[in-house]
């Protein structure tokens, strides 16, 4: 990491989780940790600051020794209204973003996208796993809040096609597709610990 830019990483835990029972994914635990215990440990050695986009269980969530921000609005409008939050609350040049629901991703992933967007000069980096965008794990200049404030001001929630009006560039992980698997459903959970990965 380029000691002269700050980076800052959110953990996006800020979903309902309609698929899990409407339990708090990053709560759930895999292999005996919670979910989010993961992206901490993922997040950690990238970052200068670390914090977690959370809309419910805040206390719990303070429980891992981390700022917990919450969205600006309380209608659950998606991973940008978590994007944003942590744009506002960021004292960085740079911003990480994942999920809390992917316990496969290393901080090894993570330095890839900072490297990749600084490397490209792009205003912002997205998971690529060769077919398809991962667009919850980006690094993102926190210069473009005032873009994404008007995006959600307008009503849009579309990620993917925010993404698209910015200078954007992919961050190729084809050689590893399958470290974005994404835990949506109790049945996932279970398939995922008896896979051996991870």
């Amino acid at each position: 990491m380029n000691s002269q830019t700050k980076v800052t990483g959110v953990i996006l835990a800020g979903g309902q989780a309609r698929r899990m029972n409407n339990q708090d994914k990053g709560l759930v635990n895999f292999k005996g940790r919670p979910m989010i215990s993961y992206a901490i440990a993922a997040m950690m050695p990238v970052v200068n600051q670390l914090i977690i986009n959370a809309n419910r269980n805040r206390e719990r969530y303070r429980q891992f020794g981390l700022p917990v921000v919450a969205d600006q609005t309380d209608t659950f409008d998606g991973p940008l209204a978590g994007v944003l939050t942590a744009m506002i609350y960021a004292d960085a040049d740079v911003l990480v973003v994942m999920p809390c629901d992917s316990p496969l991703v290393t901080a090894e992933h993570l330095r890839k996208l900072v490297s990749t967007r600084a490397e490209q000069g792009a205003d912002v980096a997205v998971a690529f796993d060769g077919e398809r965008l991962h667009p919850v794990f980006m690094a993102i200049r926190t210069t473009l809040k005032s873009s994404l404030e008007a995006y959600l001001a307008g009503g849009q929630r579309k990620l993917d096609l925010w993404l698209e009006q910015q200078n954007m560039v992919k961050a190729d992980f084809s050689d590893t597709p399958g470290i974005f698997v994404n835990i949506n459903t109790m049945t996932e959970l279970s398939a995922l610990e008896a896979d051996g990965n991870g």
